[in-house]
């Protein structure tokens, strides 16, 4: 990180010129930020978890094993394989193992590095492809994975994953692969044409991805020291006079380191993924345990501590009526309703529920006094239709009286 400084001139009253500087961090990233310093390999997030140096080299390797194989099965190009087992590498020198579970990180790392590589693959595919390596590992049949509640958690923690990675890497996710620089190294010495040296060195490369040497050495490092390796197993001689690796700028002595640690790797033996994930569940188990007691510990100090400020922690019933005497007089009374023997009467406060209930009765009220307004308005109406049906009942027997009448009058006058 480096800090530029900006001068702006501005002039006085006087005509003076001044130059107030003015500081401003800027952040530089370049591929010399992915190189971790010598003290975080002394000691790791795991380490400081109890975990032993062995069993988190086993870890990593196995982590990058699955990537490799899970970027073959989603057929991707070597190049996103290698930046996701970059990923996982930095990822676990700032975290620890114990708390992160390597397989949910390391289906983030692949998923990033589809992205990142311009080759994007659906997160359920890598979910699936995880599932598959896991049978196979476990010597299990072939089952396809259910879509439950337990794959939707999954594919969340994937999600965090995958986040979680962005944050520690700060969001700088270049990565230089030395692969290229292979190409052009042999080129140069002019061994261009000898596909058994590119393709063994080629295989030395992605093989040391497994390795811790891509966050201690520069990426011409780590290609030189391939095609170091390649040429001493084929028994190929490499100019000498002078060393070839100095027209690229590399020291010998890091030739020679980055080779012996590529070489240890062939040397370790084959562990059982089982035993890994029950040493790392045991210390998982310690560190929660530790976690719960330290939080339980803050409670209880933090309690110590309101109690320690409170004045009445210190003081006895007595002096806490002293006290509440002297803070809160009593005043004389203003009337005769104010006396002794008139007590005012509290208003108690009303709690949110008494004011819903309140309100609700109200309501209640309202629509009650709705409805028997909607009652009266239906009687009068029912009223008025019955007088009107009684009035033409009227009317109909009243003219047919006067019409009988009207007839016998005629047959009277008739005879």
């Amino acid at each position: 990180m480096s800090i530029t400084t900006v001068q702006n001139q501005t002039k006085t009253n006087n005509g003076t010129a001044t130059k107030p500087q003015k500081t401003y961090g800027k952040i530089v990233l370049t591929l010399h930020n992915c190189l971790l310093p010598e003290s975080i390999f002394k000691q790791t997030p795991s380490q400081v978890d109890g975990l032993d140096i062995e069993t988190e080299t086993d870890l990593r390797i196995l982590g990058c094993e699955m990537i490799q194989t899970a970027g073959i099965l989603l057929k991707l190009p070597q190049v996103a394989m290698a930046t996701g087992q970059m990923y996982l590498q930095r990822f676990y020198y700032s975290k620890s193992f114990v708390r992160y579970p390597m397989e949910t990180t390391a289906m983030g790392s692949i998923y990033l590095a589809s992205k990142v590589e311009e080759k994007p693959c659906r997160i359920r595919d890598v979910i699936n492809v995880f599932h598959h390596i896991k049978q196979v590992r476990a010597q299990k049949n072939i089952s396809p994975l259910i879509v439950d509640q337990n794959y939707i958690e999954l594919k969340n923690q994937v999600i965090k994953a995958e986040r979680r990675i962005l944050k520690e890497l700060g969001f700088c996710v270049h990565v230089k692969h030395p692969h290229k620089l292979i190409v052009v190294y042999l080129q140069l010495l002019k061994y261009e044409k000898n596909r058994q040296l590119m393709q063994l060195a080629w295989n030395y490369m992605n093989d040391a991805l497994r390795t811790d040497v891509f966050m201690r050495f520069a990426p011409e490092t780590i290609a030189c020291a391939c095609i170091y390796l390649t040429a001493r197993k084929i028994g190929l001689p490499l100019p000498n006079n002078p060393h070839w690796f100095l027209l690229f700028k590399v020291p010998e002595e890091d030739i020679r380191e980055v080779s012996l640690r590529i070489l240890q790797l062939y040397k370790r033996l084959k562990v059982n993924p089982e035993d890994l994930e029950n040493k790392v569940d045991a210390l998982k188990k310690i560190y929660q345990a530790n976690k719960y007691i330290q939080a339980q510990k803050e409670r209880e100090a933090k309690a110590e501590e309101k109690k320690a400020d409170s004045p009445a922690a210190s003081t006895s019933k007595d002096s806490k009526r002293d006290i509440k005497k002297e803070k809160s007089p009593k005043t004389p009374p203003l009337s005769k309703y104010h006396s002794s023997g008139h007590k005012k009467r509290e208003r108690r406060s009303r709690s949110p529920y008494d004011r819903k209930r309140d309100y609700s009765s109200k309501r209640h009220k309202s629509r009650s006094r709705d409805r028997e307004l909607d009652r009266s308005r239906e009687r009068r109406m029912d009223d008025k239709r019955s007088r009107m049906m009684s009035r033409k009942y009227d009317d109909y027997d009243r003219a047919k009286s006067s019409r009988d009448g009207r007839d016998s009058r005629d047959e009277k006058r008739k005879h």
